[in-house]
């Protein structure tokens, strides 16, 4: 296995991206009436966005893939958005776009309205299955292999940055 090019954001990388993404949610002049967090990278963004504009916050936890957990909340974010209320879905990375797919297919499917829902990332793969609303820096998973550290994910080892890293190869090989 080859080792990735870990990529480090900065604190100060990280805090400039958030004033950045409340400027351009600001600036389209649709202000979410929740920002949510999804679970596990974009609990920590969804925190900071949700201070930096003001809105409520929720959070989804996707990442444990323990099934029935996210779901319900889902659903309850669908019949939100049915009766008109926006919601912000908040992560890291735009990385394979799977994992926005998902919630975007149990949100419809759960009767929610997409015209009310809209993705905000720090950083988006313009080469991704899915696409987003705002995001901070764009990169092209085609030429970009670095696997980004943020902040949160730096107090873990190296091994464990590494074993995250080597989850999807096809990101980072």
């Amino acid at each position: 296995m080859t080792t990735p090019i870990l990529t480090p954001i900065l604190q100060e990388e990280f805090v400039s991206g958030i004033h950045t993404l409340a400027a351009k949610v600001r600036a389209s002049g649709w202000i979410p009436d929740f920002i949510i967090g999804i679970g596990r990278g974009g609990l920590v963004p969804g925190v900071y966005l949700s201070h930096a504009m003001d809105v409520r916050m929720l959070s989804i936890d996707y990442s444990s893939k323990i099934y029935g957990f996210g779901e319900q909340l889902l659903a309850e974010v669908a019949l939100r958005s049915a009766s008109g209320e926006k919601v912000l879905l908040v992560d890291d990375i735009n990385d394979s776009g799977n994992t926005i797919c998902v919630l975007r297919e149990a949100i419809e499917a759960a009767g929610g309205d997409l015209s009310n829902v809209r993705v905000a990332v720090m950083i988006n793969n313009v080469s991704s299955i899915e696409q987003v609303d705002y995001s901070v820096q764009t990169i092209d998973r085609k030429v970009t292999k670095d696997w980004f550290v943020f902040p949160w994910e730096a107090v873990g080892t190296q091994e464990h940055i590494e074993r995250d890293a080597a989850e999807e190869p096809s990101r980072t090989a």
